[in-house]
């Protein structure tokens, strides 16, 4: 993995396994294996524990998910509450495959039934950690979209739904009342503050965010 010069204010985060299980050999096992990949590893013997040190930062996680308290399944759905996305690989030793398939349409990223071989758990967890890049890149991207979103003024906010839905600007004027040099005025400082040259562009963004045109948009408010 590449990595540019950042500034010191803004150190490169390297993405961690972290290790949920209770069974202290199975972690200490993980562990070492990850580990001579090449892994940051972080262990919690209990899904309490890792809810307490609330670990940030990019990764995935192992999680059994089977475990004394909490279970495994249990702290998915308090995560996914929190809206916590770091992708899980489940594992069990108990070959349940329904909880497994409960598991994965609930957002796990891989389950592997135990005794699982080397390779499967390394491959599940690159697979995992480079999901995880992707989805935190796009995250970033539509935070930065939002933010220019939310610049826009109220009536340059309904100018840019109908620039979106492809109206010409003595169309906008009609529906919002306005002259089609008021438009004009408006059109070009949601251009500016989108930072965007084209319309299609500027759809783009508004596809990447789920922003609808103001007809569709009305209708589900």
């Amino acid at each position: 993995m590449q990595h540019e010069d950042k500034d010191q204010d803004d150190p490169v985060v390297e993405p961690t396994v972290y290790i949920v299980d209770d069974d202290v050999s199975v972690c200490r096992a993980l562990r070492r294996l990850l580990k001579s990949a090449g892994q940051t590893v972080e262990v919690f013997n209990s899904a309490e524990l890792f809810l307490e040190a609330n670990p940030p930062g990019p990764g995935c996680m192992v999680l059994d998910i089977r475990m004394p308290g909490l279970s495994g399944l249990e702290l998915q759905a308090e995560l996914a509450a929190a809206d916590f996305s770091m992708p899980i690989i489940f594992i069990t030793g108990h070959g349940d495959i329904a909880m497994g398939v409960e598991a994965m349409k609930r957002g796990a990223a891989d389950f592997l039934p135990k005794p699982f071989n080397d390779e499967e758990l390394l491959t599940a967890v690159e697979s995992a950690i480079a999901r995880d890049a992707v989805a935190r890149t796009t995250y970033g991207q539509q935070q930065e979209i939002r933010g220019r979103v939310a610049a826009l003024t109220p009536r340059e906010y309904e100018v840019f739904t109908l620039v979106i839905q492809g109206l010409l600007n003595k169309q906008i004027a009609y529906e919002l009342g306005i002259s089609e040099k008021t438009v004009k005025v408006h059109r070009a400082r949601v251009m500016e503050k989108m930072a965007v040259p084209s319309v299609a562009e500027l759809v783009h963004l508004a596809e990447k965010v789920g922003i609808k045109p103001l007809d569709d948009a009305d209708a589900d408010v």
